[in-house]
Protein backbone atom coordinates (compact mmCIF):
# COMPACT_ATOMS: atom_id res chain seq x y z
CA UNK A 1 0.00 0.00 0.00
CA UNK A 2 1.32 3.13 -0.97
CA UNK A 3 1.14 5.79 1.54
CA UNK A 4 1.98 10.16 0.79
CA UNK A 5 2.24 12.60 3.46
CA UNK A 6 2.42 16.26 2.70
CA UNK A 7 3.93 18.66 4.79
CA UNK A 8 5.60 21.85 5.18
CA UNK A 9 2.67 24.41 4.47
CA UNK A 10 1.83 27.29 6.98
CA UNK A 11 1.59 31.38 6.45
CA UNK A 12 3.77 33.16 4.67
CA UNK A 13 4.34 36.96 3.77
CA UNK A 14 4.35 38.10 0.16
CA UNK A 15 7.48 37.78 -1.37
CA UNK A 16 8.67 35.04 0.85
CA UNK A 17 9.37 31.28 0.52
CA UNK A 18 8.13 28.41 1.81
CA UNK A 19 9.24 24.65 0.40
CA UNK A 20 6.75 21.71 0.94
CA UNK A 21 7.72 17.82 1.40
CA UNK A 22 6.02 14.64 0.53
CA UNK A 23 7.28 11.84 2.21
CA UNK A 24 6.36 8.38 0.14
CA UNK A 25 5.91 4.69 1.98
CA UNK A 26 4.80 1.53 0.47
CA UNK A 27 4.91 -0.47 -2.58
CA UNK A 28 1.83 -1.23 -5.39
CA UNK A 29 0.72 -4.45 -5.57
CA UNK A 30 3.34 -5.19 -8.67
CA UNK A 31 6.17 -3.82 -6.40
CA UNK A 32 6.46 -0.73 -7.62
CA UNK A 33 8.21 2.01 -5.29
CA UNK A 34 9.02 5.69 -5.00
CA UNK A 35 12.29 5.55 -7.07
CA UNK A 36 9.71 4.21 -9.99
CA UNK A 37 6.89 6.83 -9.12
CA UNK A 38 6.33 10.50 -10.84
CA UNK A 39 5.56 13.00 -8.69
CA UNK A 40 3.05 15.81 -8.99
CA UNK A 41 1.81 18.42 -6.66
CA UNK A 42 -1.53 20.69 -7.18
CA UNK A 43 -3.12 23.16 -5.67
CA UNK A 44 -6.87 24.04 -4.65
CA UNK A 45 -8.37 27.30 -3.64
CA UNK A 46 -11.66 27.68 -2.63
CA UNK A 47 -14.23 27.58 -5.47
CA UNK A 48 -11.62 26.61 -7.49
CA UNK A 49 -10.67 23.50 -9.42
CA UNK A 50 -7.49 21.68 -8.44
CA UNK A 51 -4.77 23.29 -10.35
CA UNK A 52 -1.78 21.67 -11.86
CA UNK A 53 1.98 23.51 -10.23
CA UNK A 54 4.51 20.62 -11.09
CA UNK A 55 5.44 17.22 -12.04
CA UNK A 56 9.19 15.32 -11.96
CA UNK A 57 9.19 11.65 -13.76
CA UNK A 58 10.69 8.77 -12.07
CA UNK A 59 14.59 9.91 -12.52
CA UNK A 60 14.24 13.62 -12.27
CA UNK A 61 15.31 14.52 -15.89
CA UNK A 62 11.49 15.40 -17.01
CA UNK A 63 10.19 18.31 -15.18
CA UNK A 64 6.67 20.18 -16.25
CA UNK A 65 5.90 23.50 -14.19
CA UNK A 66 2.79 25.84 -14.53
CA UNK A 67 2.77 28.74 -16.31
CA UNK A 68 1.23 30.43 -12.97
CA UNK A 69 4.43 29.45 -10.78
CA UNK A 70 6.68 29.41 -13.76
CA UNK A 71 10.58 31.04 -12.31
CA UNK A 72 9.43 30.88 -8.71
CA UNK A 73 8.30 27.19 -7.89
CA UNK A 74 10.76 24.17 -7.89
CA UNK A 75 10.17 20.46 -8.19
CA UNK A 76 12.41 18.05 -7.31
CA UNK A 77 13.13 14.40 -5.31
CA UNK A 78 15.37 12.81 -3.00
CA UNK A 79 15.29 8.68 -3.96
CA UNK A 80 17.16 7.90 -1.48
CA UNK A 81 14.97 10.07 1.39
CA UNK A 82 11.83 8.76 -0.90
CA UNK A 83 10.64 12.30 -0.62
CA UNK A 84 9.57 14.93 -3.36
CA UNK A 85 9.82 18.83 -2.30
CA UNK A 86 8.38 22.07 -4.17
CA UNK A 87 10.36 25.27 -3.55
CA UNK A 88 8.43 28.21 -3.32
CA UNK A 89 9.98 31.57 -3.70
CA UNK A 90 8.62 34.75 -4.50
CA UNK A 91 4.88 34.07 -3.00
CA UNK A 92 1.94 35.86 -3.98
CA UNK A 93 -1.42 35.90 -2.33
CA UNK A 94 -2.72 34.51 -5.15
CA UNK A 95 -0.76 31.01 -4.29
CA UNK A 96 -3.08 30.88 -1.11
CA UNK A 97 -4.39 26.67 -1.70
CA UNK A 98 -4.13 23.64 -0.33
CA UNK A 99 -1.48 22.20 -1.86
CA UNK A 100 -1.29 18.61 -2.71
CA UNK A 101 1.31 15.90 -3.81
CA UNK A 102 0.96 12.82 -6.12
CA UNK A 103 2.34 10.02 -7.30
CA UNK A 104 2.44 8.07 -10.49
CA UNK A 105 3.44 4.51 -10.71
CA UNK A 106 4.70 4.50 -14.00
CA UNK A 107 6.81 7.31 -13.90
CA UNK A 108 5.58 9.86 -15.54
CA UNK A 109 5.22 13.76 -15.38
CA UNK A 110 2.16 14.51 -15.93
CA UNK A 111 0.30 17.82 -15.78
CA UNK A 112 -3.67 15.74 -15.49
CA UNK A 113 -4.43 15.01 -11.84
CA UNK A 114 -6.95 11.79 -13.32
CA UNK A 115 -3.21 10.20 -14.50
CA UNK A 116 -2.34 10.26 -10.66
CA UNK A 117 -2.78 7.15 -8.57
CA UNK A 118 -2.04 8.24 -5.42
CA UNK A 119 -2.57 11.37 -3.39
CA UNK A 120 -1.56 12.96 -0.01
CA UNK A 121 -3.87 14.67 1.99
CA UNK A 122 -2.91 18.04 1.43
CA UNK A 123 -1.33 20.63 3.06
CA UNK A 124 -2.65 24.20 4.04
CA UNK A 125 -0.30 27.40 2.49
CA UNK A 126 -1.45 30.92 3.55
CA UNK A 127 0.28 33.98 1.52
CA UNK A 128 -0.62 37.51 3.66
CA UNK A 129 0.10 40.21 1.42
Amino acid sequence: QVELVDAGGGLAQAGGSLTLSCDVSGRTTSGRSFKDFGMGWFRQSPGKEREFVAAINWSGDMIRTGDSVKGRFTISRDNGKASAYLQMNRLRAEDTAIYYCAADQYGMSYVVESSYQFWGRGTQVTVSS
